[in-house]
């Protein structure tokens, strides 16, 4: 067992500087590598949030331009329907004293068109008083002379 504690202590002995060697190398690799790394993936991720941070103003501050945009694209389509509406309406109008006007021209044509039947008839009446007048007048004469004969 002896032997054993000496090989045992040698072995100890001889390790003692590669458990120096390897300590220094870890701290040496701690202070030179795995901190500036870590400190390099912090810059990257606040960069990263920040980024990201931005990235949902943006959005936001697009979702509202879209949302404004809208609003006015609803608003300019309900004036042109206004528009549009006070078009027609005016049309309507326009027509219905058109239409209100062709009535008027019509009744106005439609009474001097009575008037000059009532005119005509009236002149053909006259004339009818004239000519049966006379037609009863040779009529009676026809027949006088026939009698005579």
């Amino acid at each position: 067992m002896e032997q054993t504690l000496q090989a045992l202590s040698g072995i100890l002995l001889k390790a003692i500087p590669t458990a120096i060697i390897l300590l220094i190398l870890h701290f040496y690799l701690k202070a030179m590598l795995f901190k500036p790394l870590q400190k390099t993936l912090k810059q990257r991720e606040a960069l990263t949030a920040g980024a990201r941070k931005a990235a949902e103003q943006s959005l936001a501050a697009a979702e509202g331009k879209a949302a404004e945009y809208e609003a006015k694209f609803r608003e300019a389509k309900s004036e042109v329907y206004r528009d549009q509406e006070e078009t027609r309406r005016v049309w309507l109008q326009d027509q219905a004293g058109q239409i209100e006007a062709g009535h008027a021209r019509a009744s106005e044509t439609m009474v001097a068109a009575q008037k000059r039947l009532a005119e005509e008839t009236a002149a053909a009446k006259q004339n009818l008083v004239e000519t049966s007048a006379q037609l009863a007048d040779r009529i009676a004469a026809t027949i006088l002379a026939r009698r005579q004969s």
